[in-house]
């Protein structure tokens, strides 16, 4: 299997092996092969009901373009969205929002090396529109008209795409790649492809590429939904039966990342880069092969342990007293090429430092091959795939399609293989007690290799910070091999987290509320619970307790020298317990808790299942009771912080968002920065931040507590009596308050100069303090989404002028009453000027005349499809319940929203429009420096996967 465990930083890999019992395919998947070679897979499944997710697979990429088509394979995908058989020009974006697809925030598609992948979810809730997804897909796939207009127009979206992968990572990049992809196609063929090309390509060089490579036998269709599988299956048969592949196919060669005897070294730097890295890569000496047989696949089980393992000591030396990288972390699996896995590891660290880091990624590792693990590391390891396995599988009949779909895709395209859920679990649960010691040691031994080794090398160029060379890189592999290492050490595990006590809690009053589907304890402690039982999801328990007030009733001076180290509070751990010492209590445990304190609230916020509810509710009453007080942790945390934003400002986007921040917030003494620079981590005083923060959840009477998900009451009430209602309380009840601070309001126009690539990014305003009204918050936000939709028809395909952009309107009325309306986008400096003015112009039209009712019914249908899908989702639910306890709002609202938004007419966005966009409106432009007219045009860009917001 070829499968990314994001949980666990790690990637399941292969050996090859024979056995006589092959992988199963999933029994409930449909699959087949038409006459021409096209494959189809077919699921039914009810989550979200009536709905259907379709994705084109093509096995096809940037690795098969021809000199003269560089960039093309990308181009395409584009292309596909400006003009099919039945849908010319821009009218497919246009008929897939009026039945509810939102532009980008579904309607997507990707182009890499060697596949492009075209999205599409479908709502089902009208006649025709299964008929009309199929529809879309057969164009996708054979009917694309490639007109000579629409290509020449399209060219100028495509060179915005490419403008913001323009920077520093860029012309490190252009510097490291092909070391890292050596004597490779690949580093040829980069998806975003050379300038000079996208600028002069013949439109028949294009439709070429589409005629050798959009063909039936490298294609799959792939359909999951509430849906009758039968019935697809025959019009899937019916409707891409009948196109044929060229008489004379080109072959789809495959490509090969080369093994190479010597360890290639690249070390690069730019006064620009905003953070400093190593990573290295030994590639396998065979070629990748997928998993076919059981056997194989327990193979891959035994090194998902091993590198699990590995990992969790990489993570415990970050959460350590002395840190030696902000993130690190190593794993096995795929590389540019499908044919090449190999071993690699990454570190993010601070300036300086990389040869450090790389140090310790490498010593760890060999550490690993020379001493093997230990016996409580492989338990634990265990017990966290399990873990995940096990809430996979609890949750197989409530998986939405989405998650779905994207296997089958690589099941075509990787041959990876598509057992099911239930397999999976089953086999793992029963091989998984089995794995030993002896066999991950050994999995470990065979990863690392001494040839075909990469270390690519980057960071921000200063005169102050010494870079190591390529000499002094080759000689820490040798260092490594000697050093005189010893075996790890297992540390002592937590028996009980929270020693064991007899509860006194009690339920003073109950509360139930028929419409919401709650039930709201009030607590002998003052404390609130209210939980809503759902069925969402069959193990999924989110979780939220909070106190009005925040960091908004903390005095101005206090502020300024504590709001930097709230987020370290929790860096120091519990009960005497260690970060480090949590994090091993926890594994295999479906565990989240996270303390806060934010502007207008503190408070736990997280995530666990019911077999781990217990774990939650200790850890959140020794989040109340028990955090530790420890200076180490702080300083730990402010060294891994620092490394990650000390040169932020180096990028021309963020150092433009801090500057505005100051403009606009240049009246209010609470306001230091967007990010802690040294003299702020100086200044900051953590034990007063502390003390804050105890005295806050020293008062769980002033807390409401929110549970939603597959609760079962009894279990859930003795664990509420048990904790929540044990927590002390002091009786006073605290609000949030107004701080009477303001950002700058008016009409200014600013700009920012920074950055030496011609990029450039306008930010449009409007804001002032205005009266609640409810609706017109809803019209706003309303006409933030029309107002985008006009400015990507205006901007991007009348004008050519933006890869992407976008509106948005907002009415709150805490801390006091305001409203915002902005739009935003990046674009070329050229045009800036001339982008901003068209911006304001369809603004100005939406104000004198309203939008078009079409796209009102366009904002409707998404919203009422996107309503369909939250109403089933439990995160939903809790911030609607949060919401509630926050600004005082309707807390029948979510039940009313589709009613609401229903009754939205063409006048009130109109009369919205004309109370809030003409005036206090600020214009602020990123430039770059003086003389980027005259810098050097680079041709080619470094992005992997270009996607198209589409």
């Amino acid at each position: 299997m070829k499968k990314i465990l994001l949980s666990l930083g790690v990637v399941f890999l292969t050996s090859a092996s024979g056995f006589a019992q092959n992988i199963p395919m999933d029994a409930s998947v449909k699959t087949g092969t038409l006459p021409n070679g096209m494959k189809y897979y077919i699921k039914k499944n009810t989550l979200p009901e009536k709905k259907v997710d379709f994705r084109l697979a093509i096995n096809a990429g940037s690795i098969l373009e021809d000199e003269n088509q560089r960039g093309l394979a990308h181009f395409m995908e584009h292309m596909n969205f400006n003009g099919t058989k039945n849908f010319p020009d821009n009218k497919l974006v246009d008929f897939l929002q009026s039945i509810g697809v939102k532009f980008g925030q579904h309607l997507n598609a990707y182009t890499s090396f060697d596949e492009t992948v075209y999205m599409l979810p479908v709502p089902l809730d009208k006649p025709g529109n299964l008929d009309a997804g199929l529809k879309v897909m057969e164009d996708w796939a054979f009917n694309a008209t490639l007109t000579d207009e629409q290509i020449n127009k399209e060219r100028g979206v495509v060179l915005e795409e490419l403008r913001l992968g323009l920077g520093a990572d860029k012309r490190m990049s252009d510097k490291y790649l092909p070391k890292l992809l050596h004597k490779s196609q690949y580093a040829n063929r980069l998806p975003i492809g050379k300038k000079e090309v996208l600028e002069n390509f013949k439109p028949d060089v294009i439709r070429q590429f589409h005629k050798d490579w959009y063909r039936p036998d490298l294609m799959a269709i792939v359909v999951v939904g509430d849906i009758n599988v039968d019935e697809v299956e025959k019009k899937i048969k019916d409707n891409f039966s009948k196109y044929k592949n060229p008489s004379k196919p080109r072959e789809r060669k495959t490509f090969d990342l080369p093994n190479h005897q010597e360890t290639l070294v690249a070390i690069e730097t730019d006064p620009d880069a905003t953070s400093s890295m190593v990573q290295f890569i030994m590639k396998d000496s065979d070629a990748y092969t997928p998993d076919v047989t059981v056997e194989q696949y327990n193979q891959s089980l035994i090194e998902n342990v091993a590198t699990t393992m590995l990992n969790n000591r990489l993570r415990e030396l970050v959460n350590s007293n002395n840190p030696p990288f902000t993130f690190g972390s190593v794993y096995h699996g795929g590389t540019y090429a499908r044919t090449k896995e190999a071993f690699q590891g990454f570190a993010m660290v601070k300036e300086g430092n990389q040869l450090s880091a790389l140090n310790v990624l490498l010593e760890e590792t060999e550490r690993a091959k020379r001493f093997g693990f230990t016996q409580g590391e492989l338990d634990r390891a265990k017990a966290q795939i399990m873990s995940n396995m096990e809430r996979s599988y609890n949750n197989r009949d409530k998986t939405e399609s989405d998650m779905l779909v994207d296997e089958y895709v690589r099941n075509f395209l990787e041959k990876e293989p598509m057992p099911g859920i239930a397999w999976e679990y089953e086999d793992t649960k029963k091989f998984l007690p089995s794995v030993t010691l002896a066999q991950t040691n050994d999995v470990i031994k065979k990863m690392v290799k001494e040839d075909s080794r990469v270390i690519a090398i980057t960071g921000p160029k200063k005169d102050n910070v010494t870079m190591p060379t390529e000499a002094m890189v080759l000689k820490t592999f040798d260092n490594v091999k000697m050093a005189d290492l010893k075996p790890y050490e297992e540390k002592a595990t937590i028996k009980n987290l929270v020693k064991p006590f007899k509860s006194e809690g009690k339920i003073a009053k109950t509360e139930t509320d028929a419409k919401l589907g709650t039930t709201t304890w009030t607590l002998g402690n003052g404390a609130k619970v209210t939980f809503k039982k759902t069925d969402f999801k069959d193990d999924e328990i989110v979780f939220a307790g909070r106190s009005l007030g925040g960091n908004s009733i903390i005095p101005d001076a206090d502020y300024n020298k504590t709001q930097f180290a709230y987020q370290a509070l929790s860096e120091a751990g519990v009960n005497g317990f260690s970060k480090a010492d949590l994090t091993n209590y926890l594994a295999g445990k479906q565990v989240s808790v996270n303390p806060s304190i934010g502007t207008l609230t503190e408070g736990v916020s997280g995530r666990t299942s019911q077999k781990d509810l217990p774990t939650a509710m200790e850890l959140i009453y020794s989040y109340f009771t028990g955090l530790n007080y420890s200076p180490e942790a702080f300083n730990a945390y402010k060294t891994k912080q620092s490394a990650m934003l000390d040169n932020m400002l180096s990028n021309p986007q963020f150092y433009f968002s801090s500057e505005h921040a100051k403009f606009l917030n240049q009246k209010n003494p609470r306001f230091i920065g967007i990010i802690p620079m040294e003299k702020d981590w100086a200044a900051t005083d953590y034990k007063k931040a502390y003390g804050i923060y105890k005295e806050k959840f020293a008062n769980a009477g002033n807390f409401h507590f929110y549970f939603v998900g597959n609760i079962d009451e009894a279990t859930f009430k003795n664990e509420v009596l048990q904790y929540i209602a044990s927590l002390p309380s002091t009786g006073k009840e605290t609000k949030y308050k107004d701080t009477g601070y303001r950002q700058v309001m008016g009409d200014y126009t600013k700009v920012y100069k920074k950055g030496k690539d011609p990029k450039s990014m306008v930010q449009i305003v409007y804001t002032g303090e205005a009266p609640y009204n409810e609706k017109d918050a809803l019209a706003l936000e309303a006409l933030g989404e029309v107002a985008t939709i006009k400015v990507i028809e205006k901007l991007r395909e009348d004008e050519s002028g933006i890869y992407g952009g976008g509106a948005r309107g907002y009415m709150g009325k805490v801390p006091y009453n305001s409203y915002s309306f902005s739009i935003s986008f990046p674009c070329g400096p050229e045009n800036a000027d001339k982008l901003t003015k068209s911006a304001i112009a369809e603004l100005q039209k939406l104000i004198d005349k309203g939008p078009d009712q079409k796209d009102l019914d366009k904002y409707k249908e998404g919203e009422y499809n996107d309503d369909k899908t939250n109403m089933k989702d439990n995160m939903y639910w809790m911030n609607a319940l949060t919401k509630n306890q926050l600004d005082g709002s309707d807390k029948y609202e979510i039940l009313n929203y589709q009613d609401k938004v229903k009754a939205l007419t063409v006048k009130d966005l109109q009369d919205v429009a004309k109370k809030y966009l003409t005036k206090n409106r600020i214009v602020a432009t990123l430039m770059p420096e003086d003389g980027w007219e005259s810098a050097p045009k680079k041709a080619e860009t470094t992005t992997v996967k270009a996607t198209v917001a589409k």
